[in-house]
């Protein structure tokens, strides 16, 4: 798991890396801050974390700046931790199409189900059959119990259907797949706070999460996308996928800082095991090759 991450980030490590060759070697001027400048905002930083990062540099004393950066990193993702999980609880895996919602609900399965929870999937992506496929083949591989109802058209019946049947038989976790949403599309994007409705008013036992699924290759568009989100629905955490060695990697600070929302889970990997815990530390030691 490890490797997989320190791989998937190589391309942006060495960049970044260079850059501070660069500062090092040569010292802070100008010409080796608009260097590490536009290495950074690269890398999906973003640009107000971008000027930070420089203002720090211009105003440290010393010379150990890779240092310095990575407290400053470290401090962003550490001011906004994940809140403890109380059993019994339910993921909402929300998000736009194509960001692996579908293949994350199942990983998640399996990484509780391997913890030894009790975990229900419910198939709540009524628009594309392929979803339930996929679903069933991952729960019977995993041995996890799927709810799914191919004839209905409405995600939040399925979702209540799902939450009486996890709840009458005590399942202390449930994960939801829903379809893919533009977020653009307002009746869609109103359809979450529906099926947020039907779950807080009929099984308050259970606490609510609502994960969104970021394509990590996507950069600041991705920033954008979880944004519009927020317009209708709380977001508790992220997962970002595709974790692959074309993701560049900074996004995770912006969703942090601007957005108030803290990575829980990187997808390394197309396999149902491809699915690690986020460690802030260790990210950010593979992002700047300390």
């Amino acid at each position: 798991m490890i490797s997989k991450l320190f791989n998937a980030l190589a391309k942006t490590r060495k960049s970044i890396a260079d850059s501070f060759n660069i500062l090092q070697k040569n010292k802070v001027s100008s010409e080796t801050l608009d260097i590490l400048e536009s290495t950074l905002i690269s890398a999906d930083i973003g640009v107000d974390t971008t000027s930070e990062i420089i203002n720090l540099i211009k105003t440290s004393s010393g010379d150990n700046y890779i240092q310095y950066v990575k407290d400053y990193m470290l401090s962003i993702l550490n001011s906004n931790k994940l809140n403890t999980q109380s059993f019994p609880f339910v993921k909402l895996i929300v998000g736009v199409n194509g960001t692996g919602k579908t293949t994350t609900a199942a990983k998640l399965a399996h990484y509780y189900k391997l913890k030894g929870n009790d975990v229900v999937l419910v198939a709540a992506d009524t628009y594309r059959e392929a979803a339930l496929d996929q679903l069933e083949i991952w729960s019977n591989r995993i041995d996890v119990r799927l709810i799914s109802n191919q004839s209905a058209k409405d995600p939040s019946s399925v979702i209540y259907d799902g939450m009486n049947a996890s709840n009458g038989q005590d399942s202390k976790i449930v994960i939801i797949d829903t379809a893919g949403r533009l977020h653009t599309n307002k009746n869609l994007m109103l359809e979450l706070e529906k099926m947020k409705r039907i779950i807080l008013e009929n099984f308050s036992n259970y606490s609510l999460e609502t994960m969104v699924t970021i394509d990590s290759t996507l950069g600041q568009n991705s920033l954008y996308q979880a944004k519009e989100f927020l317009n209708y629905i709380d977001i508790n955490s992220a997962t970002l996928t595709k974790m692959d060695g074309t993701a560049k990697g900074g996004i995770v600070f912006g969703l942090n800082k601007e957005l108030n929302i803290p990575i829980e889970f990187l997808g390394i990997g197309e396999n149902i095991e491809d699915l690690e815990k986020f460690d802030y530390n260790h990210y950010i030691n593979s992002l700047l090759d300390i």
